[in-house]
């Protein structure tokens, strides 16, 4: 029997979570679970949010369902530290960008695809008095290892960082600047994993019939990194004569999100470019409720919501969130693993939940959430899981 690493982590991961392992118990699918600490408790009392002893458990087992972290700046995690361990040159990294990284987890894969049904989709008007609602159905590849979110930055720059970057000519016009005035984040590409994602995101296309690829980024500004990108999108897209490869700005993307959604299959951006366009998308098709991902990598692959741990809703009995998008996530694991025929039958469930109507979440109903939500119709988090489990 297959074991998963579970990773509730912080927040509301510690809710939904286990509403997936009910649901894919109860779709069929037997696996034992094995728990792995994670998150903000294990950064307060031990200075690191992914101790060794976790990252020893996706060695072993290589597949985790992970729930959600809670992530906070500099200071405020600084000052959450246990009081021993302060001053010691603890740094709080976000634990889930530390597993991408640790198993070079560099395929991040985020659907978002529109339920019929869900009261949360995205209309427009149609120009002749009334409103249409785009089909939408787009599947971002973000590149998740590299990029802005790689972590090599500096606040007060070591002298042979400042010397390095001070031999470009655009550098002049901090000369007079400290370096304690100073903060410098980079965005740093390799071409080989440039070339894997936007590989990726090509045989996706192919596979499951969608006609373009974009690649959405700021090569007229970014001309070095987006530059890469592109250049080696040119080169992948010619083993795949019939995928369209487009091109968009990010600025530009964001605003043709509600202009023609519809018309957009595949799109691949580096680290936070992808994380931007996702969540855009993902708004398109009713929020981070619904938004699903897969970190993939050669060997270790881990599924998440892409929702945060949302902790002001973390003590509320019964619990009011949506836990659909780690549904959707526990399909994606399903496909990962060959478990196609579960993973089909649970989201046909979800499916069917949706368009009938009559079992919502709080953000379903456009509520503003609270303990109150259930008083107007709302249902439980633990009732959502009930009502798909009963249609599967």
């Amino acid at each position: 029997m297959r074991t998963i690493v579970s990773l509730p982590g912080d927040g509301i991961g510690k809710t939904v979570l286990p509403e997936a392992i009910r649901l894919l118990e109860a779709a069929g699918f037997q696996a034992n679970y094995v728990h792995g600490d994670i998150g903000w408790e294990f950064w307060k009392k031990e200075g690191n949010a992914l101790p060794q002893r976790t990252i020893d458990l996706l060695e072993e087992h290589k597949i985790a369902l992970f729930g959600a972290i809670t992530s906070k700046p500099k200071d405020e995690a600084a000052a959450e530290l246990d009081p021993a361990l302060r001053d010691k040159g603890y740094v709080y990294f976000s634990p889930i960008v530390a597993l991408r990284q640790h198993f070079n987890l560099d395929k991040c894969i985020r659907p978002c695809k529109a339920f019929k049904g869900n009261p949360l989709n995205f209309i427009r008007k149609d120009g002749k008095g009334g409103y249409e609602e785009p089909e939408v159905d787009t599947v971002i590849f973000r590149q998740n290892t590299e990029g802005m979110y790689g972590g090599i930055e500096w606040t007060n720059p070591p002298k042979q960082v400042r010397d390095a970057f001070e031999t470009h000519p655009k550098m002049k016009k901090f000369k007079d600047v400290p370096s304690e005035d100073l903060a410098i984040s980079t965005r740093i590409l390799s071409r080989g994993a440039t070339h894997r994602i936007m590989k990726a995101a090509f045989e996706y296309a192919n596979k499951f019939g969608y006609k373009s690829v974009t690649v959405c980024e700021k090569p007229n500004v970014l001309r070095e990194t987006s530059g890469m990108m592109m250049e080696e999108a040119r080169k992948v897209a010619k083993d795949f004569p019939d995928i369209e490869l487009w091109a968009t700005n990010i600025d530009a993307q964001m605003m043709w999100l509600t202009k023609n959604p519809e018309n957009y299959g595949v799109i691949v951006s580096e680290n936070m470019f992808g994380d931007i366009i996702s969540d855009g998308f993902a708004g398109l098709v009713g929020g981070l409720g619904f938004a699903c991902s897969a970190n993939i990598g050669d060997d270790v692959a881990v599924f998440e919501p892409t929702h945060g741990s949302a902790p002001k809703y973390q003590e509320l009995n019964p619990s009011i969130v949506n836990p659909i998008a780690m549904f959707l996530s526990a399909c994606m694991m399903l496909d990962h693993i060959g478990e196609n025929e579960k993973s089909t039958k649970i989201r046909n469930a979800i499916a069917k939940v949706i368009e009938e109507g009559k079992v919502k979440t709080y953000d379903m109903m456009k509520l503003r959430g609270g303990p109150d939500v259930f008083e107007k119709g709302a249902c439980t988090t633990q009732e959502m899981t009930d009502a798909v489990i009963e249609r599967l």
